[in-house]
């Protein structure tokens, strides 16, 4: 790719913290994003939605925004559309994208239209949550299950489910993060990840990257405050094995709507290594753990340069057919 003039993407706010469970992982990738932005010669200051209007932006003359914002109000599309309503381009997936994304019983109600593997689910409301009815989830799904909130990130509010008693309370975590609730047909496997850069034809999907975790629990604390889940990119998977990864994860990006960047997360079933999709990321982490940029080290993209890429690719939902990567 071509060197890109830094300073002519001009006064740029990098949006971190904000109001989700995800607040301090959104400090750490936003803190990281701004000095790797600076270092490159970006005009970047740090903003923070919490503390400050967002209407700043434009009375401060900000010209585009880098979206380091986890959860909701950042990564659902609710800032997305205040910057497009200010017409200042801002990173990654537009308005549809990154709200469906977010959802993860949409992203799989598309990823079914599509014909991707996802998981067998069912999705619980909040009039359909009875004690009896969740009783009859095990009997649909198969057990051990995972019970999750369906619009968080970060593993936050999960739990695997292994007999017909830990419903209960697995269902009560779940809803003290969302009114709603995903049960999920638990697979048993290899978890993987893989990122995508780009805008339309252009997209592409970087390399996989394979996660080992302590005991297979890859939770809160072992994705970003410990050392001792694994990760490995090259994956080491097969050839065939990591092409239709990328297969998959890219057909999502696509049919999702995404935009800039995203990172697909997926299991490999062990029985027949078949991989299923779990969930589209449309703001993924940038912390030191992350991995989007460790995969983008893997094919030579430097994560000071991957920053300055992504930021290149800012644009607006009117605008994004004229975007090129």
């Amino acid at each position: 790719m071509s060197s890109i003039d830094t300073h002519g993407l001009g006064k740029t706010a990098v949006l971190m913290g904000g109001s989700s469970a995800e607040r301090e992982i959104s400090l750490l990738s936003g803190n990281g994003v701004l000095a790797a932005l600076r270092a490159k010669g970006v005009d970047a200051h740090a903003f923070d939605p919490a503390t400050r209007e967002l209407g700043d932006l434009r009375r401060e003359g900000f010209a585009r925004v880098f979206i380091a914002l986890h959860g909701r109000h950042g990564e659902d599309g609710c800032v997305q559309g205040a910057l497009e309503l200010m017409g200042i381009p801002y990173t990654g997936s537009g308005v549809m994208a990154s709200a469906i994304c977010m959802d993860k019983t949409m992203s799989k109600r598309v990823f079914a239209a599509e014909g991707l593997p996802t998981p067998r689910w069912l999705w619980l409301g909040p009039d359909d949550q009875a004690r009896e009815r969740i009783r009859t989830v095990p009997d649909e799904l198969g057990l051990p299950l995972i019970v999750k909130p369906p619009r968080e990130g970060s593993s936050i509010g999960i739990t695997k489910v292994a007999g017909y008693s830990d419903m209960a309370e697995a269902v009560t975590l779940a809803t003290q993060y969302d009114p709603d609730v995903l049960c999920e047909e638990f697979i048993e496997g290899e978890e993987v990840t893989c990122p995508v850069l780009g805008i339309g034809p252009a997209a592409h999907a970087l390399p996989v990257v394979r996660i080992v975790a302590p005991e297979g629990k890859y939770d809160y604390q072992n994705k970003y405050f410990t050392d001792d889940t694994a990760y490995l990119c090259p994956s080491g998977l097969p050839p065939d094995e990591e092409r239709e990864i990328q297969r998959i994860v890219l057909a999502a990006y696509r049919a999702l709507g995404c935009r800039g960047w995203g990172r697909a997360d997926l299991m490999i079933r062990a029985a027949d290594r078949r991989p299923f999709l779990l969930e589209m990321n449309t703001s993924p982490g940038m912390t030191g753990h992350s991995l989007v940029p460790k995969s983008a080290r893997a094919v030579g993209i430097s994560y000071e340069d991957l920053c300055v890429r992504l930021l290149a690719m800012a644009t607006l939902d009117s605008d994004a057919g004229k975007a090129s990567a």
